[in-house]
């Protein structure tokens, strides 16, 4: 025994290298890939933030940096599902998991090496998510933001306006394309605004260069054969009107526009004090400050309350206590004498009573604005808390994630057994948008309080868990869950579908066919299908079928007893008792005979709720005499087989009913 255990260890951890060995590469390249897909999401998401505008390599650089640990955890999970999917796949496509099932191992301990490492790499997305991911978000949102406030760079294109320049509208004709060095331009028009639409400025030149300045703050404009037009602010009354126009045509001028065209990166304290670039220490204080002043406006909002004067009278006295002022709450006065409010109001004249009621509405108005005012105050600091809660339990979620995507993945590529890009690609994007979608849907419920943060921000692990644990269980009991013919024959059951028996003539004969125990056989047969029959002449009612619908038991007991015959008539050497006992139907055990399946409670949901069953119904009933349909072609051949055997020749048989079986008028009289 020790020696078959020591000779045992070697080969499992063989066998737990080849699973990382095969497992490692797959991920990594998973990784890179749908790390590469998310990354180029977010350059066409902000692109014009980052073209036109003269950046830098270095600046991009650093950006896509920063933005590739923003989204690791959005292609960490992807990726663990893919890896899983094709490594699994490909065990199952050539029958390397078929054989190490038959050498005793089963699927979780092929698992258990690429679980112990789906572990770790949970463990680290947690410091991920907490240390590393906080400051990247910092960094990448500061740039972002810096790039979006950069001023573009300067490429005026020709024959359209150019309105990049702040202030300024600039259109030019055509440029010199053979010295492009010298920045001549031609066909120029400016239109320029002075503080506001009611004074522009129109300049318009033959020619001109355009050139920044050493500090690149302003842009030089060298002009040349133009004229100016300009309409210029106040004056007085000329000719009747009140305003004045200057025109003004020079040979050469030089117009200096102020043009930043330098980046400025922003100061990232502004964002580091944002949820984003907090860890869980962090948030958690900025959740217990928050949380405080929010209690705190609640305790003044509720002292005041209790301050207020009651019907003019106050509802707390102030009193001195070794130099210490305290005010304390005053028991509500008993009135004696019940007083009649509306005729002490009445009695009053009328412009006293106008004066109350406009002195009281003006005395709530302030105060629901008063509180109202609170409300967006406190309204703010729960988005605030909210946010901050949120983003704390997400640190926990990525690595749960990791752990249901593997659990997913490595058991579905062991049951579909389809290993390359094609299959697990689909399944995997397939089953990450329905991921996104019930985490992005329960990101903004929370967000929005209309559920609880953890039920929000845990919603995704919750769908997707029950899943990852019933393809598990699956994978290692080996059930067909894909098997399109499980799925087939479910269907069938339901609905029902006539099938044909198959008889043919057999060489060799075992048992014969003695015609009295199939005379015998037959009549016993006979008196069970009529027995059935007379059980159930008439339509069942709504309430009958769902309460009590045929007899199943005994349907199946008929269905064994028409087979047993028909294998018994089978051993015949006569070509006609073979091709007679292939007319004989075979009898389907479908659910709709007997929908409450003998359970009350089901049988009475079903006639409760009447609109759904009543489809139900319908078609039940419909295959309910499609079987004593069935049924009574089975007397029809009985009597027929019956009379073969005894020697009666076609044109002796009857074409009567037998008697006790269910007519045509009958048939007709149940619709």
């Amino acid at each position: 025994m020790t020696h078959t255990g020591s000779m045992r260890i070697p080969g499992i951890k063989r066998l737990y290298t080849f699973m990382l060995q095969t497992f490692l590469p797959l991920f990594m390249m998973t990784f890179f890939i749908t790390l590469f897909i998310v990354m180029m999401q977010f350059v066409w998401s902000h692109l014009d933030d980052m073209v036109g505008k003269g950046l830098g390599i270095d600046l991009l650089s650093e950006l896509f940096f920063y933005a590739a640990l923003v989204f690791v955890p959005m292609a960490l999970p992807l990726a663990i599902l893919l890896a899983s999917l094709m490594t699994f796949g490909n065990l199952g496509e050539h029958v390397e998991l078929t054989a190490m099932k038959s050498s005793g191992i089963s699927l979780l301990r092929v698992m258990s090496p690429l679980v112990v490492f789906i572990a770790m790499i949970a463990i680290g997305a947690f410091f991920f998510q907490n240390d590393v991911l906080p400051k990247a978000q910092v960094k990448m949102w500061t740039l972002l933001f810096s790039m979006r406030q950069k001023t573009p760079t300067l490429d005026i294109p020709e024959g359209t306006v150019y309105n990049q320049i702040p202030g300024y509208n600039l259109y030019v004709g055509r440029k010199d394309h053979a010295d492009k060095e010298s920045g001549k331009i031609y066909d120029i028009v400016i239109y320029g605004m002075d503080g506001s639409m009611n004074h522009p400025r129109v300049v318009a030149a033959d020619s001109g260069r355009i050139s920044m300045t050493e500090d690149k703050l302003h842009l030089v404009l060298q002009l040349y054969h133009g004229n100016w037009y300009e309409e210029v602010k106040g004056g007085g009354p000329v000719n009747g009107s009140t305003e004045m126009f200057r025109r003004e045509s020079f040979q050469n001028k030089t117009i200096l526009i102020p043009y930043d065209a330098t980046f400025t990166r922003m100061n990232d304290d502004a964002m580091r004090s944002q949820y984003v670039g907090k860890n869980i220490t962090e948030l958690l204080a900025t959740i217990d400050s928050v949380q405080a002043r929010v209690d705190s406006v609640g305790d003044i909002v509720s002292t005041e309350m209790r301050a207020e004067p009651i019907a003019g009278m106050p509802s707390v006295r102030t009193e001195r206590h070794d130099s210490t002022i305290v005010q304390v709450v005053q028991r509500p006065m008993a009135i004696s004498v019940p007083t009649d409010i509306d005729s002490l109001f009445g009695s009053l004249p009328e412009g006293a009573r106008q004066a109350m009621l406009t002195s009281a509405l003006a005395n709530l108005e302030m105060r629901r604005q008063n509180y109202q005012f609170r409300s967006y105050v406190t309204d703010d600091d729960k988005l605030t808390i909210r946010r901050h809660n949120i983003e704390l339990q997400r640190k926990f979620t990525l690595s749960l994630a990791c752990l249901i995507f593997f659990f997913i993945g490595a058991p579905l590529g062991a049951i579909i057994r389809k290993g390359g890009l094609g299959t697990p690609i689909v399944i995997s994007v397939i089953l990450f948008i329905i991921y996104y979608m019930i985490d992005n849907s329960g990101y903004k419920l929370a967000r929005d309080a209309r559920w609880p943060v953890w039920q929000g921000v845990w919603l995704s692990s919750a769908v997707l868990l029950p899943l990852g644990i019933f393809l598990t269980k699956k994978s290692i009991d080996d059930s067909a869950v894909f098997n399109i013919d499980a799925y087939r024959n479910f269907f069938a059951r339901l609905f029902g579908k006539h099938q044909t028996r198959q008889i043919a003539l057999k060489e060799v004969v075992v048992e014969e066919v003695d015609t009295q125990e199939a005379l015998s056989r037959l009549a016993s047969l006979r008196e069970t299908v009529r027995a059935y029959l007379e059980r159930y002449k008439r339509r069942q009612s709504y309430r009958e079928y769902w309460l009590a619908g045929y007899d199943k038991p005994q349907l199946q007991a008929l269905s064994r007893q028409i087979d047993d015959t028909v294998d018994y008539l089978a051993n015949s050497r006569e070509q006609l008792v073979l091709n007679k006992a292939m007319d004989i139907p075979i009898i389907r055990q479908l659910f709709l005979y007997r929908p409450g399946c003998g359970i009350t409670w089901l049988g009475w949901a079903g006639v409760v709720l009447f609109p759904v069953g009543l489809p139900c119904y319908l078609l039940g009933t419909r295959l309910q005499k499609n079987l004593k349909r069935e049924l009574s072609t089975t007397l029809d051949v009985c009597d027929q087989m019956s009379d073969i055997l005894t020697g009666k020749t076609s044109n002796d048989i009857s074409i009567e009913a037998p008697a006790g079986e269910i007519s045509d008028e009958e048939l007709t009289d149940e619709e």
